[in-house]
């Protein structure tokens, strides 16, 4: 007999899921970005706004994950060469950035009467800027590949290396402030299991991983994923550490992986949703009748706290030879506060720290930083220098890499087209379900991707929406033809050269919105039948005709395209008076 829903439960997700749609859209759309929408759902939903959802404690719990899936992504895309290649400026701008800025608040939150720890804490949680925030501006700029988008990102790679010391700083003052004593014991335990973990996931998860691929059972591949995940935060929630610094510790194992791409593509849709639950669940513990009645603290704070991290990222970006202009969008971008403040002012309440009080003001703060931010920026932006305002779109195709390839299945057509790609210096990616092909790529010294390409989250994460052109080798009709439109759809500016394998498929890639499509058989046809002719004694016409040939079957193409198979054929016929025209 069948079980139905718990319908107090649909209700409740009714709840979140109607103030996410009608919230998060409003404050996209107005240029304060994602969390704060959240935020503000939350606390529309809230026990301090309309009641609709009472349990904030039960949701914030489980929303928690969400901070655990986000800790695994960051830690996939940090694969030691990418940080080594960026370390000076990654552990010399973006430590700098942190003590600087830690230091400076610290003596603020002294005087305004926090203790040393909780001084401590609040002011390494404020250094923090919000990757999520500051990332999407850069991108909807189109300043991720400038100078300062790079050095600011660089500084945000470092906050997210941060976070987990941090995490693990709050733990360690933790016992004092409960007036208990460390134990050296139970710390051994924990460097142990971190041993073991490491172990367990660095070399039994890619084989295991390796046997799922082969497998292609893509659903047990995201129950892998998951396993991965909630198996290294248990195992370190089971020894007393953090069940982020685990799932932390294993993405960055991963990072090296072949599948490193298909795992973050896997947890993305479940870090997306739970994290915003995590942030509407902080929404609904902040009491916002406390927070007015404090109005004019929050109002101070948050433009004190753009001020003091703005003018620390200024001085140090300088120090790095930073010009002023591009020293003053650094600061303006990253002087508010960040996500992982909401995380820390949590956990330092949990373990008596601060009290409910001082986390629901210093959350408000960090809200209305990030609120400042799309205003910082314009002001920014009046600082730049009158001979540069002429060279703006020319500096942004200086910045600009070279152009970018991405091929969509590495099968025999692929592995040719990437190839001749590679020798001409363009960047490739490529794309495959195939562990062997995908190592394969790698040797040849392209950017891979393990993954499904006719699945536009993989699409996604290989860094479709940046591609100049997009080459669809896939040897699935239906889904060759699914993959199209959803390019043309998600990526308009991307130009699709599709293979296929017969006149149908061809026709039906074109009307999908293909830009071109050759069948995978037709260059080798035309080839033999040309050597043919040439062994018959022709070869003084085969060139012509094969010329010809070309000529009307690209006719028939645009015929079939335009009025269909049958129809398209008929009207060549009648045209050249042909019975078979190829």
């Amino acid at each position: 007999m069948a079980t139905e829903a718990d319908p107090a439960f649909l209700e409740t997700a009714t709840v979140f899921l109607g103030a996410a749609v009608m919230a998060v859209p409003i404050f996209k759309r107005a240029g304060l970005g994602s969390v704060i929408g959240y935020l503000a759902a939350g606390a529309l939903i809230g026990p301090y706004g309309l009641a609709l959802v009472a349990d904030v404690q039960t949701v914030v719990g489980f929303a928690e994950f969400g901070v655990v899936l986000l800790l695994f992504v960051i830690g996939l895309e940090l694969r030691l060469s990418r940080l080594w290649r960026m370390r000076y400026e990654i552990f010399g701008l973006g430590l700098a950035q942190v003590v600087v800025t830690g230091a400076l608040l610290f003596p603020v939150l002294r005087m305004t009467g926090f203790g040393w720890k909780a001084a401590l804490v609040i002011g390494s949680a404020l250094a923090l800027s919000s990757t999520a925030f500051a990332i999407q501006l850069l991108r909807e700029r189109g300043d991720l590949s400038r100078p300062y988008g790079d050095r600011s990102f660089s500084i945000l790679l470092f906050q997210d290396l941060a976070i987990v010391p941090l995490l693990a700083l709050i733990a360690i003052l933790a016992p004092f402030a409960r007036g208990d004593a460390l134990d050296l014991e139970n710390g051994a335990i924990a460097l142990g299991a971190v041993a073991a973990l490491v172990v367990v996931v660095r070399y039994g998860m890619g084989p295991l991983l390796t046997v799922i691929a082969r497998s292609k059972a893509d659903e047990v591949f995201t129950a892998a994923a998951l396993l991965v995940v909630i198996g290294s935060a248990l195992a370190m929630h089971a020894v007393g550490l953090s069940m982020a610094m685990g799932a932390f510790i294993a993405g960055v194992l991963m990072a090296d992986t072949e599948f490193r791409h298909q795992l973050e593509t896997d947890i993305e849709p479940f870090r997306g949703l739970l994290l915003g639950l995590f942030f509407m669940g902080f929404g609904m513990s902040v009491d916002w009748g406390l927070v007015a009645g404090a109005w004019w603290v929050v109002l101070g704070g948050a433009f004190g706290l753009f001020a003091v991290k703005g003018a620390a990222l200024y001085g140090l970006s300088r120090v790095a030879r930073s010009d002023h202009f591009d020293a003053v969008r650094i600061a303006a971008t990253l002087g508010q506060g960040g996500e992982f403040a909401f995380v820390m002012f949590a956990a330092a309440a949990s373990n008596l720290l601060i009290d409910r009080f001082e986390a629901s003001i210093l959350s408000a703060i960090v809200t209305l930083s990030m609120v400042l931010t799309p205003f910082a920026l314009k002001l920014a932006d009046r600082q730049r220098p009158k001979e540069e305002e002429g060279e703006a779109d020319a500096g942004a195709l200086e910045d600009a890499p070279n152009t970018r390839i991405l091929v969509a299945g590495f099968g025999r057509v692929g592995q040719v087209v990437a190839r001749v790609m590679r020798m001409r210096g363009y960047d490739v990616t490529v794309i495959d379900n195939s562990t062997r092909l995908i190592r394969m790529g790698a040797s040849m010294g392209a950017t891979v991707y393990y993954g499904d390409a006719r699945r536009l989250d993989v699409l996604k994460m290989a860094g479709a929406a940046n591609a100049d052109m997009i080459f669809l080798c896939i040897d699935d009709r239906d889904g060759a033809k699914a993959a199209v439109e959803k390019i043309r759809h998600a990526f308009p500016d991307a130009l699709i050269l599709a293979d296929t394998y017969d006149r149908f498929s061809e026709v039906e890639l074109r009307e999908a919105g293909a830009h071109e499509v050759v069948r995978e058989t037709f260059e080798s046809a035309v080839e033999l039948a040309r050597r043919g002719l040439h062994r018959m004694g022709d070869g003084d016409v085969a060139s012509d005709l094969i010329e010809e040939f070309r000529r009307r079957d690209a006719e028939l193409a645009r015929l079939q395209t335009q009025y269909g198979i049958q129809e398209g054929l008929q009207k060549l016929r009648e045209k050249y008076t042909l019975d078979q025209p190829g």
